[in-house]
Order: C-alpha cells, then sequence, then structure tokens
C-alpha cells in the first residue's frame, strides 16, 4: 500500500519511524517549512524532515494544500492512503478526494471529546480521567470524522501535558499499524461520531496560563499539570524588579485547611510547601521557578527569596 505522511513535530515523527520500522512503504512525506528557532533563529528542518532525509524519502513542505499545483504533486504520487499527524495544516476537500482509501488522522483524544487544536492539555485542565487516541477517517470539518479504532489510558492524579503527551505517542502508533494491516476491515466499522457529544479543545494562550486565584484550589492545580510544560502556570510578585516579577509554578497539590485572607495570600511557607489561599481551599505550591532561575523545590525557594514566599505576602 502507497502511504504519503503529512506530521510535523516529534509526536508525529514516532508514527513515521513505526511505519519505517513495520516496512510500509512511505512514498512521499510532507511537513511544515522550515521555522526559525534556536538562539540563531536560523530555520530549523521539523522532526519529520530529519527523519525522512534520514531514510532517504522525498518530502514536500508547500506553505498550503490549496493550489493546483500542489494538489497535482501530491496525486503525481499515487498514494492509497494518506495518514496525517499534528502536520498543522488544514486539508481542502480536493486534497482529502486524492488517496484512493482517502486520509487517516491520528487524534491525541477520545473523540468526539477534544476535537480542536490541544486535545492532551484540555482533557487534564477539564479533570477528566481517561484520555486516548482515535484513528479517525478525515473529513472536510474540523476532527468530525468517523473513528475506525481508539486506544484508551488512564490519567493520573499527577499526570502533566508532558507525561500524557508521551503516553499518547506509545499509544499511537501501534494503533495506526494495526489499523493499516486491516484498513478496509476497519472502514467498514467506523463509527460516526456524535457532534451532540463533541466538545472543543481551544488553543492554549501564554496569557491562559496566569493563576486567577480566586478560582478553586482544585481547578489551579489542574491548570499547572494542564500548562505544563508550556505555557506553563505562572503569577507575579510585587516585591520583584518591575518587568522581571513573574513566577512559573511547575508543580503544587492540594492541602487540607481554610482562611479568612485573601485569594492570593500566602499563609504558610515551609520546606514542605508555600500554602497559597484561593478562592476556595488552599493550594501548596512545592517547585517553582524565579525569573532566570532553574525549577527549584519549595524548601530552596522559602530559604532564597523570603521577600516573596513569607507568610502574609500576597501573589498576583
Amino acid at each position: 500500500m502507497r502511504i504519503v505522511f503529512a506530521g510535523t513535530p516529534d509526536f508525529a515523527a514516532q508514527h513515521l519511524q513505526q511505519l519505517l520500522d513495520e516496512s510500509h512503504q512511505v512514498v512521499g512525506v510532507y511537513t511544515q517549512p522550515d521555522r526559525p528557532a534556536g538562539r540563531g533563529k536560523k530555520p530549523q528542518p521539523s522532526a519529520v524532515k530529519k527523519l525522512a532525509l534520514e531514510h532517504q524519502l522525498p518530502v514536500y513542505q508547500p506553505e498550503s494544500l490549496k493550489s493546483d499545483e500542489d494538489q497535482a504533486a501530491l496525486a503525481e504520487l499515487k498514494p492509497d492512503v494518506m495518514v496525517v499527524v499534528a502536520y498543522g495544516l488544514l486539508l481542502p476537500q480536493a486534497v482529502l478526494d486524492i488517496p484512493a482509501k482517502g486520509c487517516l488522522n491520528v487524534h491525541g483524544s477520545l473523540l468526539p471529546r477534544w476535537r480542536g487544536a490541544a486535545p492532551i492539555q484540555r482533557a487534564i485542565w477539564a479533570g477528566d480521567l481517561e484520555s486516548g487516541v482515535c484513528i479517525m477517517q478525515m473529513e472536510a470539518g474540523l476532527d468530525t470524522g468517523p473513528v475506525l479504532h481508539e486506544e484508551r489510558c488512564a490519567i493520573s492524579p499527577d499526570e502533566t501535558s508532558a507525561s500524557l503527551y508521551h503516553k499518547l505517542e506509545s499509544l499511537g502508533p501501534k494503533a495506526l499499524i494495526k489499523v493499516l494491516e486491516d484498513l478496509d476491515g476497519y472502514q467498514s466499522q467506523a463509527k460516526p461520531q456524535s457532534d451532540a457529544n463533541a466538545t472543543y479543545a481551544k488553543k492554549l494562550t501564554k496569557q491562559e496560563g496566569k493563576i486567577d486565584w480566586t478560582q478553586p484550589a482544585a481547578f489551579i492545580e489542574r491548570c499547572v499539570r494542564a500548562f505544563n510544560p508550556w505555557p506553563m502556570s505562572w503569577c507575579q510578585s510585587e516585591n520583584l524588579k518591575a518587568g522581571q516579577n513573574t513566577l512559573k509554578i511547575h508543580a503544587a497539590e492540594l492541602i487540607q485547611g481554610a482562611s479568612n485572607k485573601g485569594p492570593g495570600t500566602i499563609i504558610n511557607s515551609t520546606h514542605e510547601g508555600i500554602d497559597v489561599v484561593t478562592g476556595d481551599g488552599i493550594l501548596r505550591i512545592t517547585q517553582a521557578q524565579m525569573p532566570g532561575k532553574k525549577v527549584q523545590p519549595a524548601s530552596t525557594l522559602v530559604n532564597g527569596y523570603s521577600n516573596v514566599f513569607s507568610p502574609g505576602l500576597e501573589l498576583q
């Protein structure tokens, strides 16, 4: 079966690697154009491009797939199926119609829950107890196509987006190979999604990471895990220099207790953690990162930055 692969980051490269390990016939690889990265801001190839070049595979990097020229180039590859994993471009209907057996997408959620750009983070943010990957037959709508197969996994109480990412990175390639081994069979039993049960995984922004201390402690703790490693949950302290007063919170936990102090007020600072009043309950910060510093445990922060973390001071 002639496969065209489309993907960009490490998550996608894991799937391409599995296809190659299983000796599938990959006849072309699509990925995003090289983007500036690093200190020098020089254009850097994607993880998928690096892997494709290592295996001498033809690489295509169009800005979009809307032009007749780009669509003709894809058609010349005569694909039986196109596998799309975190590609970063919308596929027009004309492209979806080119492969004989259509286009398959590996999506990091249990569809129809969390259609959209940030399914891994939103699952933790919302307090879901499980996640997974779906192999979906692509349609023109945003993640609306019928589901051919899914693999599930539990979301543990201390799960971060980084750790859940790695779980799905393991599940996705295996699920994809399973489907490709009997594509006709899986396509004949594909399950349409229920639009009524769909939820939307809105793209994350840096501003969304700012902690609102008036929110319940349970919600803030989920945000800390969901936004790690990006955009990270953060807050500010007026006791630091202007322009350098942003603190990144890397880990936190819920503790028993109550206080009549205002949200954001520190009520206790020990080597176990920094206890902060929220809109409902107490949140204990156990790891944080000061501006320009490495991530540090609470014991170090309490000893080194009493001007920020002493009881009675406020975080904003």
